[in-house]
């Protein structure tokens, strides 16, 4: 390595007529001491990085997805706890997207009533189901796509700049 200078300027502190001026200060700097090597590189690559990838947001997407129909549920078991009014525009549209995702589960269990409130316990069961079924799908994408394995490729040079 060579020896190299740092030119290092500092903001305008003096005025000479008006002027502002600048102080500039010039430090040598010595090479590093590494032992009479000049260069060091490494370089790592992980061949299976980009298929981890591709299986973690396959992983993220279908979460993704369940926890939508799950919330939705979710809200649709408190309106019905609630009472809610099935003619209010919001609690028609939570009853009717999640129409199809309890229909499996209708008939399943009796729903207790009290006071106009409705406990929906297929809907707890569709809840459950649908938590479960999210859970086996992401497993199984991280099964299909997913590389466990880890394998390291590093790569490593060194230049020796002594002098004889």
């Amino acid at each position: 390595m060579q020896e190299r200078s740092d030119i290092i300027e500092t903001p305008p502190t003096t005025y000479v007529n008006g002027t502002p001026r600048t102080a500039t200060e010039v430090r040598n700097v010595d090479p590093p001491v590494t032992n009479g090597v000049d260069r060091v590189e490494s370089v790592a690559y992980d061949p299976y990085s980009n298929r981890r990838m591709a299986a973690y947001r396959v992983t993220q997407m279908v979460y993704w997805i369940f926890g939508v129909i799950e919330g939705l549920i979710a809200i649709r078991i408190a309106l019905k706890m609630l009472a809610a009014n099935s003619g209010a525009g919001f609690a028609e549209f939570i009853y009717g997207v999640t129409a199809p995702f309890v229909a499996p589960f209708v008939g399943l269990f009796g729903n207790p009533v009290s006071q106009g409130g409705v406990l929906e316990l297929h809907s707890i069961v569709a809840l459950i189901a649908y938590a479960l079924l999210g859970w086996v799908i992401s497993r199984l994408a991280w099964i299909l796509v997913g590389e466990t394995r880890s394998a390291m490729t590093t790569r490593s040079t060194s230049v020796d700049a002594r002098r004889y």
